[in-house]
């Protein structure tokens, strides 16, 4: 089922048989003559005057013979009337069911708009043009298509919704596209900074940002945050890119500070146990063997395992002697608190004042 929107009007569509017939008049010649001229029927004429036929390239030069106007111009007046009237009707066939799409996409579509990849001003049957052009495809309908399956592929779970995820996706690909990274992917240099990653945690949001995209930079990597959506259940993305680099690409899933690290390093640690072929996409239910060796590489870089057994070990989890730890490691003490919740020491709810939240939306659109 198709609807009508008045996304273009299609009376400011001027068919090249128009431009003839004016060409026609001024000079006085009938299209008889012109017929004569041309070597065509008066017929012909007659239907394309009356916008009934299209201009040919052949018929465009008899008409340069026989009017003195270049064949281009003819040629040039047919292809922006057919460019003109694919856009027409592009825009006012769309499927319902492609406009349903939208509303699914409501959430990451103002996101985008809002970071200067979508024009805010567009709606409708105007913004499904927008997005296809932004996700390279000519409908929306068929996106669960390729997230089946291309690079997108996944187990079935209800939390993902494949319109949202493959978006998502796309926008993370483009979040890191245009970034200059003149150095090639370098596992040592990357290993080497590993105590400068781990120091940003103490800085402010707007630091951390431009120290991880520099220091990644510097180990041929480039690095993006963008936000997390109900849907895409996606809390890194890692990409090998033609030209030699990587793409780390970072989702902030609920904003608290000891998650974010907590991904953070896991995803190092996919890249330095050489776990990437060519995409890998890491969703927050999946559970395999790399998973469990990217997180316990991320635990132990974060707290030193054999310090953090031994503090475990004496059952005192007061906020004093939390403090007291992370002081002498040189850690925050969310990073402690968020492990020790993870490890089922404490209750979700314990300190929760000493956990940093992170709004990161400023430094989203900057990316």
């Amino acid at each position: 089922m198709a609807v009508r929107t008045n996304g273009l009007s299609r009376e400011f569509i001027i068919h090249p048989g128009e431009t003839l017939k004016e060409m026609l008049e001024d000079r006085e010649m009938t299209q008889r003559e012109l017929a004569i001229r041309t070597d065509v029927t008066e017929t012909h004429i007659s239907n394309i005057v009356n916008c009934l036929k299209p201009i040919s390239v052949s018929f465009a030069k008899k008409l340069e013979y026989a009017l003195g106007v270049d064949a281009s111009f003819w040629i040039n007046l047919q292809a922006n009337y057919d460019k003109e009237m694919a856009d027409f009707e592009e825009v006012n066939l769309i499927s319902t069911e492609e406009l349903g799409i939208l509303q699914r996409l409501k959430s990451i579509t103002e996101y985008v708009q809002e970071i200067g990849l979508l024009n805010p001003d567009v709606q409708g049957s105007l913004l499904v043009i927008e997005w296809r052009k932004l996700l390279n495809i000519s409908s929306l309908v068929r996106i669960p298509e390729i997230s089946q399956a291309g690079a997108y592929r996944l187990a079935v779970a209800d939390n993902v919704d494949p319109y949202v995820l493959f978006t998502w996706l796309r926008i993370a690909d483009l979040m890191t596209k245009s970034q200059q990274v003149n150095q090639e992917l370098d596992i040592d240099r990357l290993r080497d900074n590993l105590h400068l990653i781990r120091g940003l945690a103490f800085e402010d949001v707007d630091s951390i940002h431009l120290g991880l995209k520099g220091i990644f930079a510097e180990c041929g990597i480039k690095f993006a945050i963008v936000k997390h959506f109900t849907g895409a259940p996606v809390q890194g993305v890692i990409k090998r890119n033609n030209d030699g680099t990587l793409s780390l690409i970072m989702t902030v899933r609920r904003k608290f500070a000891d998650v974010f690290w907590f991904t953070l390093f896991h995803e190092i640690g996919h890249i330095l146990n050489g776990d990437i072929d060519d995409r890998l996409i890491d969703y927050e239910f999946t559970k395999s063997e790399i998973e469990d060796r990217a997180d316990t590489f991320a635990a132990n870089i974060l707290i030193d395992p054999e310090q953090y057994c031994l503090f475990v070990e004496t059952g005192d989890f007061s906020l004093r002697r939390i403090r007291q730890f992370c002081s002498e490691q040189n850690i925050p003490t969310f990073m402690l608190i968020g492990r020790l919740q993870r490890d089922d020491h404490l209750k979700y709810h314990q300190y929760s004042d000493e956990k940093i939240r992170y709004e990161l939306n400023n430094i989203e659109k900057q990316m």
